[in-house]
């Protein structure tokens, strides 16, 4: 094999896998954990949210430390500070999952950029939308199994089970890690992303002044504050539904990400222009998922796993979808800046997803909040529109 799926970049895809596992068991264990001790669903969607909150914050910095001191170095730094964020949740209460959130949201500013920015810049314009659909299909392999093993945790009342996982994930991630080798032309990517005169702070104004940067920008926003609702309070809704199972629903959702991410990848637009009916049915499929997640509580668990399956198809087609355009329509001088600042929208909005969505949760309901979620899904579909203006090159 070749390209996309040659074993170096295999290798990096296999210690995402590793790296992710540990959020897929978090995503469900800290809600419950949560709940059982009396918080909020405020102070969930904080907890829960501090981890892309901060790994937006520390994205723009990601690049220039790792310039200077080399991708290598700071990886293994950041998988020990992973390791100790992971042991950290299974010693501390709600306090201690803050400050563990917040160490791993650091670690996967640095994390991830690397190894994103790295495929970005490695593989052939041909081969690019394969090799970021893979990598991210490689972080929602862990869903599959992680909220199943999560609940199975969870029901046997006894954590210590929950301490050996967290434990073993850690281990295994760092050791794995260590051992990975990255080409000149990863290292090469890494000091790319740093090595221009624009500063980072005067590119933010990209995020309006670019019209493409701005509209991928708003679609991957909203759609992120969808996933990010559904990945905070799943576990926590799914208990009033009858026939409702958080696990079955995160790992239908998961699956079907991972199934349409590998079955799909070749037909994600990998030509430098806008598709506005593909954009537009991906933004309906969000909004009819989030819809039929809200009707469930009314209409059943078939509603509920329905939208579980709708849900995984919008991720799995959305954020490739967008950032594969945004490689090609960006100038080339600060194109890795601005997809840096493009991610961190990602991140920005999964982090809404628990912060904003909580609040309306508890003065509202968790159906009304989904129904909210939908409404702003319906919103996406028309700004995801474009007459072809958008499909340019900007080099």
């Amino acid at each position: 094999m070749s390209g996309a799926l040659s074993w170096p970049f295999i290798r990096l895809y296999m210690l995402a896998l590793l790296y992710f596992s540990g959020n897929s068991i978090l995503n469900v264990i800290i809600p419950l954990r949560g709940e059982s001790l009396g918080a909020s669903n405020t102070t969930i969607g904080l907890i829960m949210g501090a981890y892309l909150f901060t790994t937006m914050f520390f994205r723009p910095w990601a690049g220039r430390i790792i310039q200077m001191h080399g991708p290598i170095k700071v990886l293994r730094i950041i998988l020990i500070v992973n390791g100790f964020a992971l042991i950290l949740y299974t010693i501390t209460g709600l306090e201690g999952y803050l400050i563990a959130r917040i160490l791993q949201g650091v670690s996967t500013a640095f994390f991830s950029m690397a190894l994103q920015i790295g495929i970005i810049d490695s593989l052939p314009e041909k081969d690019r939308s394969q090799g970021i659909s893979l990598y991210s299909l490689f972080t929602y392999m862990p869903g599959i199994l992680g909220p199943v093993l999560a609940l199975g945790i969870w029901q046997t009342g006894d954590m210590s089970y929950f301490t050996m996982v967290m434990i073993a994930i850690a281990i295994f991630t760092g050791v794995f890690g260590y051992g990975t080798k990255m080409d000149q032309g990863s290292d090469q990517t890494a000091a790319n992303q740093t090595g221009q005169s624009e500063s980072m702070f005067k590119s933010f104004g990209q995020l309006v002044a670019n019209p493409s940067l701005f509209k991928c920008s708003m679609l991957m926003l909203v759609a992120s504050m969808v996933f990010g609702a559904v990945t905070t309070f799943i576990p926590l809704y799914a208990s009033e539904l009858k026939n409702g199972n958080a696990g079955i629903y995160l790992m239908l959702q998961a699956g079907t990400v991972v199934l349409a991410r590998f079955a799909l990848r070749k037909k994600i637009p990998s030509d430098g222009k806008w598709h506005s009916s593909f954009m537009m049915g991906n933004m309906l499929l969000l909004t009819l998922a989030a819809q039929c997640v809200s009707f469930s509580v009314t209409g059943g668990a078939v509603f509920f796993y329905a939208g579980s399956i709708l849900m995984g198809t919008a991720q799995a087609l959305i954020y490739p979808t967008l950032t594969t355009y945004l490689t090609f329509v960006l100038p080339q001088k600060s194109r890795n800046m601005l997809i840096g600042l493009f991610i961190a929208m990602a991140d920005l909005g999964i982090s809404l997803g628990g912060v904003i969505m909580g609040p309306i949760a508890d003065f509202t309901s968790y159906s009304m909040m989904y129904m909210i979620c939908a409404g702003l899904g319906a919103t996406m579909i028309i700004l995801a529109y474009d007459r072809g203006k958008m499909s340019v090159r900007q080099r």
